[in-house]
Order: structure tokens, then C-alpha cells, then sequence
């Protein structure tokens, strides 16, 4: 079965195009604080640093301890990174080339 995307369409497919023009760490620094707030951005950040631990086998309690991420939270993002489509494990992997 092929895997239904939570949010999907035109839109949503610009949006990624242009996230794939960014050409440097600057130029995502001025897109996503148009794009975002402060809080989403962080968070952002902070989901994928839980699933980076979790791909390093970190229990919860550490985690929770290191980010301050609710138990709620890395379960959440551990459930995605197990049974979602692979987003988390695809950049985890290139992010170590």
C-alpha cells in the first residue's frame, strides 16, 4: 500500500520547491524566519535532534533528560520514526555523509 502523505497538493508541492532552491545555511536562515515563528522553527530543530537519538538506540529518560522534550513528544517522533515514511531516517543518513 502507498503511503498517504498528511498534507499534500499545488501548494504544498511549491513549498517544497522551494525549500529545494535553498542553496546554503544563510538563505534557509532568511526563508524559514519569514516562513516561520521562532517556536516552530525551534521546534523543528528539536524533533529532528530526538530523532537522531533515537536512531543512536538513546532511551526516552536520556532523551528527555538532554532536550527537555516531553516523554509525549519523543514518543510521538519515535512513532514516526519507526512507522512513517522514512522522512527521519533519509536525512539522518545524509546528514552523516
Amino acid at each position: 500500500m502507498e503511503y498517504k502523505y498528511k498534507a499534500m497538493g499545488e501548494e504544498i508541492n511549491e513549498l517544497y520547491r522551494a525549500i529545494l532552491k535553498l542553496n546554503s545555511i544563510e538563505e534557509c536562515y532568511k526563508f524559514f524566519d519569514d516562513l516561520c515563528t521562532i517556536n516552530e522553527i525551534e521546534a523543528f530543530g528539536q524533533r529532528l535532534e530526538v530523532a537522531k537519538l533515537i536512531d543512536q538506540k538513546v532511551t526516552y529518560q536520556e532523551i528527555e533528560r538532554r532536550t527537555g522534550v516531553s516523554a509525549a513528544t519523543i514518543s510521538k517522533i519515535s512513532k514516526a520514526y519507526m512507522y512513517g515514511p522514512g522522512g527521519y531516517k533519509l536525512i539522518i543518513e545524509k546528514l552523516k555523509d
